[in-house]
């Protein structure tokens, strides 16, 4: 049977039994609406919106919406991929045609749109390039080609190149490198001055760097006939665990006279550049990313300085909010992650005094109210304020999701809102606690999951090893408590990472309870949502503490008397993969089968910024990286491997499986196999998720199944 047949049959089937099929839990059709992409204003009275390849200035009082720019009004060929404003929203910039590069980094058209004159402008017509960057003012604009930087006037259209070094897989200027984007967050470090007399970016020069092959086949989802008789091969530059970095250096572009500076080097790592009023702001980290600093480059000042006797949160490092004259970032040098105020003199304040975490900081008003996101208990999140006194007020109950984006004058504010129960729902309130309107509620989403069988979530705790560990549980939903369920335990559990939240979930977990499984997840040691402690604990020791946790567990799940304790399974993807096979690697190990969809197998084998964040390099700690090695346990696995994996993964490459898999075959031991030719680590695209998902159940079935 054809798979369009066969998923036209499925849902007619589950529509009529009023069921829910797989297709409903993984493939994105099935999501929950969301509201878009909201840009404030400046004048704090408006947002704007792109929808339909229409962008809206929308009054956030009474909701009117004005047309500010329609591309039926230009054009019939174009579809735009994506907008932004200029901070006077004088001009547009618009970027169709996008080509993705990494995860989240693409080359684009980029075009500018002078909404007065109702003007439209490519910046670099015809070509694609990368992280163009409008002035402040809109006139213009700093992208990158050829890993080269160029500065392009709007309105007389002459582009002007302002580095002439750039070379693929040598020196990249304005366009951090793969590891930054991946573990800083980093995909653009172009920024410019308030007054717009200059602009800055970084510099990487990655010649040293050991290069990385990807080998890449023709495929059948978007088939590359060049490689249809021999594969082809795709080489970047990608610092393992231990091998040399690149060097970075941040340059600044004086526009007169038109000179290129060099304003910081010797750091090993630049995480964050920013101009504080018109001052460039630079932060840096050491190699153990356990010593930071933000320095003033225009007098080489230390505005602010942190250390850790592990690591410093990439949060922290990345996160800072630069105003005109003072800053804010959020840091977790006590026991709980906190805001803090630095003035341009080098004066800390803290803001928030909380037992509770930071979560995140969405700015503040001119009564000297600062709006933030925090923890309430690990497992909700609130929006709250702190005042000039110091005391905290929330704006939103204690249980469920919450999250808000703010006016530019945090009067208004979009609330996002759901829990375990609630798919998510968007309102416009204001900050004295009057709801203006509903954006979305996701009613007919809701109503459709309501009047179908879905399964719900139960949170609850246990102990391990002194310690309290949040989990929750799905349980079918003819659940009968005199029956012996099989369990799949679900777990991600790398470090500052959370599972178990009181927000809506809506995937895979929840059909596997349709079909007889209780599926459980607990956040052991080492994640996020508590204290630094319990989170710092698994500092160069990675995989330990985890697998205590993730057995301890188990142990639980399989003394509950609706649990079959003989038909326990284990699951993950990426670190979760990683914690599969180290679980089930342990000698007090129980599980009966395990699924490992992209797992690290050895931290060797991962990129330098992550794995030294946690491990620091291998010199300083080999006791470390070979105890926390699935690579070196392949003959202490016990239970039913399913081990999958893409081809062209190019953050956790295919070296990991393939060597664990050398290392099995020479144990005598041969796991279950899944790869995905072509596919990244995400493997994702042409609804490739429903097979991954139910080969996944297809395993468990056979092996949790089979003996009951």
């Amino acid at each position: 049977m054809k798979r369009s047949v066969f998923l036209m049959v499925a849902t007619l089937t589950a529509v009529a039994a009023q069921a829910l099929a797989l297709e409903d839990f993984v493939l994105s059709q099935s999501r929950p609406a969301t509201i878009g992409e909201v840009c404030p204003a400046a004048d704090a009275r408006y947002y704007y919106q792109m929808e339909n390849n229409v962008v809206s200035r929308v009054n956030y009082k009474n909701g009117h919406s004005q047309t500010v720019f329609d591309v039926a009004s230009i054009t019939d060929t174009i579809s735009w991929d994506g907008y932004k404003m200029s901070n006077d929203e004088s001009t547009i910039l618009l970027w169709t045609n996008s080509e993705p590069i990494y995860r989240h980094s693409f080359r684009a058209q980029y075009f500018t749109y002078d909404i007065n004159r109702h003007a439209l402008k490519p910046v670099a017509a015809g070509q694609l390039i990368e992280i163009a960057t409008l002035s402040p003012s809109g006139g213009q604009v700093a992208f990158v080609k050829d890993n080269n930087v160029y500065l392009h006037s709007v309105d007389g259209g002459a582009t002007l190149q302002v580095t002439t070094d750039g070379e693929k897989n040598h020196i990249i200027n304005g366009v951090p490198d793969w590891v930054y984007q991946e573990e800083f967050g980093m995909l653009n470090s172009i920024c410019w001055s308030r007054d717009e007399s200059e602009f800055s970016f970084l510099r990487w020069d990655e010649s040293e760097v050991p290069m990385y092959s990807m080998t890449i086949y023709e495929g059948d989802c978007h088939p590359n006939s060049d490689y249809s008789l021999y594969p082809g091969t795709y080489d970047y530059k990608y610092p393992v665990a231990g091998e040399k970095n690149s060097i970075v250096t941040a340059l600044t572009y004086r526009i007169v006279p038109g000179t290129l500076t060099t304003v910081a080097q010797g750091a090993e790592y630049y995480p964050q550049l920013g101009y504080m009023g018109n001052s460039l702001m630079v932060t840096t980290l050491n190699r153990n990313q356990n010593d930071m600093s933000i320095v003033r480059t225009s007098d080489n000042k230390v505005l602010y300085h942190e250390t850790s006797d592990a690591w410093i949160e990439e949060s922290t490092a990345t996160g800072t909010r630069y105003f005109d004259d003072f800053f804010v970032l959020m840091s977790q040098r006590s026991e709980h992650m906190q805001l803090y105020r630095v003035d341009s003199d080098g004066s800390p304040h803290q803001l928030t005094f909380d037992f509770e975490n930071v979560t995140a900081f969405y700015g503040c008003d001119k009564k000297g109210n600062y709006y933030y996101q925090s923890t309430a208990g690990p497992l909700n999140r609130v929006v709250k304020y702190v005042d000039n006194n110091g005391n905290a007020v929330s704006l939103t109950p204690a249980q469920g999701t919450y999250a808000a984006q703010f006016n530019a004058d945090c009067t208004y504010w979009v609330q996002s809102f759901s829990d375990a129960t609630t798919p998510p729902q968007y309102r416009l309130m204001t900050t004295n606690g009057k709801r203006v309107r509903d954006l979305e509620l996701n009613a007919t989403y809701a109503a459709t999951y309501t009047a179908r069988e879905v399964p719900k979530r139960e949170f609850f705790t246990l102990k391990s090893d002194g310690h309290t560990l949040n989990g929750y549980l799905i349980k079918p939903v003819d659940f009968d408590p005199n029956q012996n369920y099989p369990v799949i335990m679900s777990q991600y559990s790398g470090p500052g990472s959370q599972s178990v939240l009181n927000k809506w979930k809506l995937d895979w977990e929840e059909y596997f309870a349709t079909q007889g499984y209780i599926i459980a997840c607990v956040d052991g040691r080492g994640t996020g949502g508590r204290n630094k402690d319990f989170k710092t604990i698994v500092y160069q020791n990675l995989g330990y503490y985890e697998t205590i946790d993730q057995l301890a567990a188990a142990k639980y799940m399989a003394s509950l008397p609706y649990v079959d304790k003989n038909n326990i399974g284990i699951w993950g993807w990426s670190y979760g993969g990683y914690e599969v096979l180290m679980a089930m690697s342990h000698p007090k190990s129980h599980y009966k089968a395990g699924v490992a969809i992209a797992p690290v197998t050895s931290w060797r084998f991962y990129d330098s910024i992550y794995t030294e964040r946690f491990m620091r390099t291998p010199q300083e700690n080999e006791e470390g990286y070979r105890n926390s090695a699935p690579l070196n346990k392949v003959n202490d696995i016990t239970g039913e491997l399913l081990l999958m994996f893409g081809s062209a993964d190019d953050n956790v490459h295919i070296i990991n499986s393939m060597q664990y898999l050398a290392r099995m075959h020479g144990a005598g031991r041969m796991p279950d196999l899944m790869v995905y030719p072509n596919m990244n680590h995400s493997i994702n695209g042409c609804d490739i998720r429903y097979p991954l998902y139910q080969r996944v159940l297809n395993h468990f079935d056979r092996h949790l199944k089979c003996s009951m």
